[in-house]
């Protein structure tokens, strides 16, 4: 939730944010207008109490008509103060749903526009020339095709069982998505992260104090009957696990690893990377997820994001890094960064990582506060990012594709798949 102090000190820095994004910057001056009839309704219930304390003692030291004259002021008194404490009521429940549609103000620096204006940050890595190591009439082969020559994709017969955007993986598919999750493990565990293996369904609360049941609510899976929702991803399940408490940051961040089964509806995404596992409906991820103070926020934001950049060069990947634009921005997000894979049977970029830093906008909502040094309490800040994924699946088997349709392990994956090289078709 949007700071109300920030709001009503400095309006104009959430206007300009909220057009930064393309979203609606009346909304700022329709939450002040509300939060202003809510303190001057308390400000004219306080004075009515006080009123009506006075008028108690004086109606106890009164007689005759002067009591019953006090008596009949008293009642009167008594409904302002309740239409007064119903109008404060009212308006602080409109302000707050007002304010729960702003979304996380934007950090400084962050491109305005859409989806297509991003900012590419760097390019690391080389791409491989196919046709230069293997002759002009190499046709490069797409991940599904690699995958089912090596029986590690199943595509046909995940629709078959479950519909469209299913899949299972198999034999060497299995193990290599393994092999990526326990690599980001210990990636994560060699940078102070504590493992969690989270839940997959969460009570509305938790899914709506994370910023997920805005304007891409219909991403998401819900179970009617039981009043639960399936996560996207572990952010979730993990913004969720501190809710309501009081946190010790004196020593540093609080970092978990959330490893899970994630579910995506991909509403609106229909004929869009409809072939293989790129845009699926249930998906494993390993996510990185910190708590901290709000003046380390943007420190810890760079240092997730240098972790996936240490995963992507243990897969040997060629990528680049985005910094994404305001309108291309999740609400909860001040700012974030994706790293994209090169594709090379689309001669495109493949978002693989992402890291957002979510500010105090999850822990406000979420009731996620810390002690300071001097004793008061202050909402913390939460960020999240990718340390792997099933997608990354892709990106390998196409980068490291060989001639005869076998596929080069990595160096820094081999330890994890019993020390194979190469990844051998079946015949």
């Amino acid at each position: 939730m949007i700071d109300l102090r920030l709001l009503r000190e400095d309006p104009d820095v959430v206007r300009a944010s909220q057009v930064a994004r393309g979203d609606d910057p009346h909304l700022v001056d329709q939450v002040l207008d509300a939060d202003a009839r809510r303190r001057s309704a308390l400000t004219d219930f306080e004075t009515l109490r006080a009123e009506q304390k006075s008028l108690g003692k004086q109606v106890a030291q009164a007689q005759g008509d002067e009591k019953q004259a006090l008596l009949t002021r008293g009642k009167h008194l008594a409904e302002q103060v309740k239409a007064l404490q119903a109008d404060a009521d009212a308006a602080e429940t409109l302000a707050t749903e007002l304010s729960r549609r702003i979304s996380n103000v934007v950090e400084d620096g962050v491109p305005a526009g859409g989806e297509d204006d991003y900012v590419v940050l760097k390019h690391v890595g080389e791409r491989r020339s196919f046709q230069d190591e293997f002759g002009a009439d190499f046709v490069v082969k797409d991940h599904l095709e690699i995958g089912e020559g090596l029986r590690a994709i199943d595509t046909a017969r995940g629709a078959k069982v479950s519909g469209a955007r299913f899949y299972y993986l198999t034999g060497i598919g299995a193990r290599l998505e393994l092999a990526l999750l326990n690599a980001a493990v210990d990636k994560a565990l060699s940078a102070g992260f504590t493992p969690v293996i989270t839940p997959t369904l969460v009570k509305p609360e938790i899914m709506a104090g994370t910023g997920f049941l805005g304007a891409h609510a219909d991403e998401i899976y819900r179970l009617e009957a039981d009043d639960l929702y399936l996560v996207g991803t572990s952010e979730v399940a993990l913004a969720g696990y501190h809710s309501g408490e009081i946190l010790d940051l004196s020593d540093g961040p609080k970092r978990y690893a959330g490893w899970s089964a994630c579910y995506r509806r991909e509403a609106g995404s229909y004929g869009k990377d409809t072939r293989g596992i790129i845009r699926v409906h249930q998906f494993h991820k390993v996510e990185a997820f910190s708590y901290t103070t709000i003046e380390d926020a943007a420190d810890e934001h760079r240092r997730i994001l240098a972790w996936e950049e240490e995963m992507l060069a243990l897969a040997e990947l060629p990528y680049r890094v985005i910094d994404t634009a305001a309108g291309d921005l999740g609400s909860s997000a001040a700012r974030k960064f994706d790293c994209e894979a090169w594709l090379p049977s689309q001669e495109r970029f493949l978002e693989l990582t992402s890291t957002s830093n979510c500010t105090s906008f999850q822990a406000r909502r979420l009731g996620i506060r810390e002690r300071t040094a001097d004793g008061s309490m202050r909402p913390v800040a939460t960020l999240n990012g990718t340390l792997a994924t099933t997608r990354w699946l892709v990106a390998l088997l196409e980068n490291h594709q060989l001639a005869d349709g076998s596929v080069r392990v990595p160096v820094g994956l081999q330890p994890y798949l019993g020390g194979l090289e190469v990844l051998e078709p079946v015949r």
